[in-house]
């Protein structure tokens, strides 16, 4: 049934679309708008007008209620995946099988395997006698790596040397533009290490020559990790990166947001790796996404010891730190989490704030430490201050603490309770850690510089340079 008579006319108002009588000067609805210049439409016309109208409102409301369902799909999608992404594993799950422990007759990482052993082959402890000795031209930094029969080392005279394991001739060298203070590593016959002209480097193991060099601009001190077709490393440019081991292409890299001088550790599918800041990371090995952002309150320069889920890490201030590798951060925690700690220390019920994610323990060990900790058994040995501490991991309490005359920089070897480092005192002390409070020396031997290499021991002897720029083979 029609809602106007069929015989009236009207005028449509051009401001408020509301018809008003044929005749009408004015819009009565919306306050006088001028009609004058309006064609008047029949009552069928007026009619079909109204409808059509209707059918547009109701066409827009549906396209605004789809268009708002819509919108909240792509909000929420913008906001899970990130999350998921982030702090979970559902998108970017980790590949568990991956470790830089090293396989037989390679040296996959630095200090050679998950407990930082720095031992290869029959872990015979040495006596104390020079077997031979190699010059380079200038101060050793660099630890040394073995495999298949030779030694490899970095010199500041700006050469990667690699030499005869039992002769102690050199086989070749390859010449940097700056210090080699990177400790190499060796895979799959090849030799991967950094140098501080700012290049990263993959060189032939056999013959020293070129595979491929990756550019950082700052120096590489950090020593590889390899595992899984991946070499990571860190640079002083602060970053922590993947690279194909192959080829050298960038798979992957993490902004640290400081220099990057330790060398990273794959346990488990995650990168660990400590900083030149407060901060000590876990990421994804193969994505390079963080996973655990954790504040160890000051500089981390050494590698951690992984068992099975859990890092130990020393930081520079003296701490042992046991860290759950398997650990995330809830969102925004360090912004969020100085609010929580003033509301509950102001006694407004709250709930007291969770301690940092990660953290299992910690304990003061010294003052000062630079060393990666070395696990042995139930013990935990780690350089500290002028000497080597250990302690016992299940009442985590000292066990011996030995002296030297000098600062102990680099990580020591541990071959059942034998301890042996280098000092700045320009001694190699072994140590029978068992013996008393402060250990028994076995003997020692004197070079012609400081040490802050660490030590290696392949085949029951111990390879350590000094800055005399000597690297002494030690039977």
């Amino acid at each position: 049934m029609s809602s106007t008579p069929d015989n009236e006319y009207w005028l449509i108002c051009p401001v408020c679309n509301k018809p008003n009588p044929a005749g009408t000067k004015f819009c009565k609805h919306c306050w006088g708008a001028a009609l004058g210049s309006q064609k008047p439409v029949s009552s069928a016309e007026l009619e079909a007008m109204i409808e059509k109208r209707q059918q547009a409102r109701q066409r827009r409301k549906k396209i605004l209620r789809f268009s708002i369902i819509g919108i909240s799909v792509l909000v929420a999608v913008a906001i899970t995946i990130p999350v998921l992404y982030k702090y979970t594993d559902v998108i970017s799950r980790l590949d568990t099988a991956l470790n830089s422990s090293s396989a037989p007759g390679e040296w996959a990482m630095f200090r050679h395997d998950l407990a930082n052993s720095g031992v290869t082959g029959a872990a015979t402890v040495p006596q104390g006698t020079i077997k031979w000795t190699f010059q380079t031209g200038a101060a050793i930094q660099s630890s040394v790596a073995v495999a298949n029969g030779t030694i490899y080392v970095g010199s500041r005279d700006g050469k990667l040397y690699a030499i005869d394991e039992q002769t102690g001739a050199q086989r070749w060298a390859y010449q940097t533009g700056s210090w080699v203070e990177s400790s190499p590593t060796v895979v799959d016959g090849v030799v991967y290490f950094g140098s501080n002209d700012g290049n990263f480097y993959a060189v032939d193991a056999n013959t020293g020559q070129l595979r491929w060099a990756f550019g950082t601009t700052y120096p590489v001190t950090s020593s590889a990790a390899v595992a899984g077709g991946r070499v990571y490393f860190g640079s002083d440019n602060y970053y922590v990166y993947a690279l194909d081991a192959k080829t050298g292409k960038r798979l992957c890299q993490f902004d640290a947001k400081s220099p990057v001088a330790a060398s990273p550790v794959v346990a488990n599918g995650l990168v660990y790796v400590g900083t030149g800041s407060e901060w000590v990371y876990t990421l994804n090995a193969v994505t390079g996404q963080p996973r655990l952002h954790f504040r160890a309150y000051q500089s981390t320069y050494g590698s951690p010891a992984i068992l099975g889920t859990t890092a130990l890490f020393a930081n520079f201030d003296g701490f042992l730190i046991g860290v759950d590798g398997s650990a995330r951060n809830w969102p925004w925690e360090y912004d969020l989490k100085p609010y929580w700690i003033q509301i509950w220390a102001f006694g407004i019920p709250f709930p007291a704030p969770p301690k940092q994610s990660g953290l299992l323990w910690s304990m003061s060990m010294g003052h000062q430490s630079s060393s990666s900790t070395v696990v042995s058994g139930n013990t935990v040995y780690v350089a500290v201050d002028d000497g080597i501490v250990s302690i016992d991991l299940t009442t985590r309490k000292k066990i011996a603490a030995f002296e030297t005359d000098g600062a102990v920089r680099g990580t020591p070897v541990v071959v059942g309770t034998t301890v042996i480092t280098g000092s700045e005192d320009g001694h190699v002390y072994a140590v029978d850690m068992d013996k008393g409070a402060k250990g028994e020396q076995l003997w020692d031997v004197a070079t012609g510089g400081k040490i802050t290499a660490s030590p290696t021991l392949a085949n029951g002897v111990l390879y350590v340079g000094a800055h005399d720029g000597i690297l002494y083979a030690i039977k």
